[in-house]
């Protein structure tokens, strides 16, 4: 399998613990790999208080990169990346205002995930970032 595989591989087992990570929470998902020109949104979800939640999934599994017990998820998170989920949001509110309800309004949420031969090591949900 290619790195490129393993990466894809690796995101979509990543999103997927994080959406089940947000339904534990009671969130409700509203979608999954939204896209929104060449800029996508990993989760869409309502918070339980009603706040529109954007979230940013981020994996990696130690025994693939052989990390270091420095190296974390967060660290693949950019201002660039920042960037292009705004830019996004500012598409998918324009179009579905709807979705912000007036007294919660929205955020971006950052879920990172360290793996180990596919099994949680750490999960960290950042809110508003």
């Amino acid at each position: 399998m290619s790195i490129h595989n393993n990466h894809l591989k690796t995101g979509r087992e990543g999103e997927e613990r994080a959406r089940r990570h947000l339904i534990g929470l009671e969130y409700k998902i509203l979608a999954t790999n939204y896209r929104e020109g060449f800029d996508e949104i990993d989760i869409i979800a309502r918070d339980p208080d009603g706040t529109l939640v954007f979230c940013e999934v981020k994996t990696v599994i130690k025994e693939l990169l052989n990390l270091s017990e420095e190296f974390m998820p967060e660290d693949h998170f950019s201002g660039k990346k920042l960037y292009k989920i705004e830019r996004a949001i500012q598409k998918i509110t324009a179009k579905r205002p709807d979705l912000v309800l007036e007294n919660r309004g929205w955020r971006i949420d950052l879920i990172a995930i360290t793996l180990a031969k596919w099994n949680i090591l750490i999960l960290n949900h950042y809110k508003n970032i």
